[in-house]
């Protein structure tokens, strides 16, 4: 069953809440949430949920999430590691096990690029969500850790699923990063 849009955000809101009354308490009001889908568009429907849910983790730990709004940076980790770890799950529900460690290797690599202030991760959540799960990124991610080229993997992207899209999302990812 595919979710709507609508569902996607509601889905990631109320099972974080159903989780943890500290999540309860980091959720945003209806009307200040930001229910706007960065990469996962790129992706089969079926990722959806689960890449928007990796996203708002990613978001909670470098960026503004659109969901949450956390009192406080522990909470804030916290909550993107609860995230990360439900946004995989719901992957590996859905799709496969190279579809799961393309996303662990994302998250990884976002990771790396955050820790030593390397531009590219745009281009990592980009080429990951238009590809996941079809076992061409290696060579991509490897510019990537051995040369410090994102390059390779927003090519990918913009090949898969147009220049365009590819711009809007990277633009979109940029004015969410702290």
């Amino acid at each position: 069953m595919q979710l709507s849009t609508a569902e996607i955000w509601d889905t990631i809101a109320t099972e974080a809440a159903r989780e943890s009354a500290l999540w309860v308490a980091a959720l945003r009001p209806p009307d200040e949430q930001e229910r706007i889908p960065v990469f996962s568009t790129f992706a089969e429907e079926r990722f959806a949920l689960g890449i928007e849910t990796i996203y708002e983790g990613y978001l909670l730990h470098y960026g503004l999430p659109r969901l949450f709004r956390p009192a406080d940076g522990d909470t804030a980790l916290l909550l993107g590691d609860y995230l990360y770890a439900h946004g995989l799950v719901r992957i590996e529900e859905v799709g496969t096990v190279e579809a799961v460690n393309d996303l662990a290797e994302l998250i990884a690599l976002c990771a790396y690029l955050q820790a030593d202030g390397i531009a590219g991760d745009g281009a990592v959540w980009a080429g990951t969500s238009a590809l996941l799960g079809r076992g061409s990124l290696e060579e991509a991610r490897n510019s990537l850790r051995l040369d410090n080229d994102p390059k390779p993997l927003e090519r990918l992207a913009r090949r898969a699923v147009g220049d365009e899209a590819v711009a809007q999302s990277l633009e979109a990812h940029r004015v969410r990063l702290r």
